[in-house]
């Protein structure tokens, strides 16, 4: 019986481990061999060792430049959230008085985040498209004479994706430190 009471956790474990195993460990481990192959054109799997497939990654122009952009955008994407997320933080924080106003304002700005990421992403369509609300607007202002293409499927309908989704993710923690600081 202590023999059996030993083992029990290892037995509960056992699956999940198995689990992690087969679908996390061992993908990785045949992607990393694979990545060793030679490949001609689209025939991918010629069992040979080489490091060229690295060599030519690492030294490719298009790697550089694309963690570049990369790099980019996350450091504009960083900056705009943190400056949204800070003023709507500190505004729920300090300048709504009562607990009841911050808990509605705060579960408005959660509306979004009840719908999936592709449905929010394709709801930027008719703001930000051809004859969108924006293009609409800018026209009828007089500011444009035809509609802006820049305004979606552009860097900056991909900076505003993102701000729009993470901005949520930055305020959580700001708000929850600003609400414990000490009012007087």
């Amino acid at each position: 019986m202590q023999i059996r009471s030993r083992l029990a956790p290892y037995f509960q474990v056992a699956p999940l481990t198995l689990v992690f195993f087969v679908f996390f460990l061992l993908p990785i481990v045949l992607v990393v061999v694979v990545s060793f192959f030679d490949y001609q054109s689209y025939q991918i799997l010629i069992p040979a060792f080489t490091l060229q497939n690295y060599s030519d990654v690492f030294s490719s122009n298009v790697t550089y430049r694309t963690y570049a952009i990369t790099i980019r955008f996350c450091l504009m994407v960083w900056i705009l959230t943190l400056v949204l997320g800070f003023t709507i933080a500190y505004f729920l924080a300090f300048h709504v008085r009562t607990l009841t106003w911050q808990i509605v304002l705060f579960l408005v700005c959660t509306i979004p985040f009840w719908t999936s990421n592709v449905i929010r992403m394709i709801a930027w369509i008719p703001l930000l498209g051809r004859n969108g609300l924006a293009n609409a607007a800018l026209q009828q202002l007089g500011l444009v004479e035809e509609p802006v293409e820049w305004l979606l499927y552009s860097e900056f309908s991909v900076i505003l994706g993102y701000v729009h989704l993470y901005t949520l993710f930055m305020m959580v923690p700001i708000f929850n430190s600003m609400i414990r600081i000490d009012r007087s």
